[in-house]
């Protein structure tokens, strides 16, 4: 902080501080060098600090260091996803004779939570009221509860857990009386760190059995709409081979015309140069 003393004689105020401006005119040229000097010293920093960081990138073992944390924070962030898991509808039209899967899936809604699982799968018939139980799967393994689907249903969910999340089952040689509908249960417990917490969700198949498999429109369309853009594609690929030739061909031309008439241009002149020649010997 400037101090400052005052003249017992004159009256005037004195700056102790050797830097403080003596007279007006030096204060106006001070007041107007310092801003140019703090611009200068700032346009020569950030060129400095600019030139220092191009340096270090093209260096190429500064380079080769960063390749390398780059890639060690993916591998860390590929490392802490999770495949996702959807619940497709399961397919609803079986042909007799042969196998057909019923499909049932049931996530968690929070994969980081340990959970076991038991599933149960019931039927009713077309025409009847009620459902009752033709497979279940615990911790124990599968087993099948009606006499009706007896060796004829197999596992066809998750495997080696108990935190089962696919329960599809697969029905080996279908009849017209598994037609009706199907439904299946899990019966989850969710295991926290304090307590356990049990839920259930149900899933229902509307199964239809036919003697012969029938296309849905959906199937029709992509398979002619496949067609239709490998004929297209054909048909593109032949137009462009027929313009590069086209192309080539012109320019082949072009060169050989220039070339003729550079040659032409060639003789032309030497037969110029011959004649002046003989007229200057004459």
């Amino acid at each position: 902080m400037h101090t400052r003393s005052r003249d017992t004689l004159g009256g005037h105020v004195k700056s102790i501080n050797p830097l403080w401006p003596k007279s007006k005119t030096e204060f106006e040229n001070k007041s107007l060098v310092a801003p140019n000097q703090e611009r200068c010293c700032r346009s020569w920093s950030f060129s400095r600090g600019s030139s220092s960081r191009k340096q270090l990138l093209q260096h190429p073992g500064n380079m080769g260091m960063l390749h390398v944390i780059l890639v060690t924070l993916l591998c860390c962030s590929l490392a802490h996803c999770r495949g996702a898991c959807a619940e497709p509808d399961s397919d609803t039209e079986a042909v007799a004779g042969k196998g057909f899967k019923l499909g049932c899936l049931s996530c968690k809604r929070r994969s980081e939570v340990h959970a076991t699982a038991t599933v149960e799968w019931h039927f009713r018939g077309k025409g009847e009221a009620d459902f009752y139980r033709i497979y279940t799967y615990t911790e124990e393994g599968p087993n099948i509860e009606s006499d009706n689907f007896m060796d004829r249903v197999d596992w066809n969910g998750s495997k080696r857990s108990n935190d089962i999340q696919d329960a599809s089952i697969y029905l080996l040689n279908v009849t017209f009386n598994d037609s009706g509908t199907y439904q299946c249960f899990f019966n989850r417990i969710l295991l926290y760190d304090n307590y356990e917490y049990s839920t259930v969700v149900s899933k229902v198949v509307h199964l239809t059995v036919v003697a012969k498999a029938t296309r849905g429109t959906a199937s029709i369309v992509s398979e002619v709409m496949m067609y239709v853009s490998i004929i297209g594609l054909q048909v593109w690929l032949l137009i462009e081979m027929i313009y590069c030739y086209r192309k080539i061909s012109a320019a082949g031309e072009e060169a050989l015309r220039e070339a003729a008439n550079a040659e032409y241009l060639a003789i032309a002149s030497e037969g110029k140069d011959n004649c002046a020649g003989v007229q200057v010997g004459e």
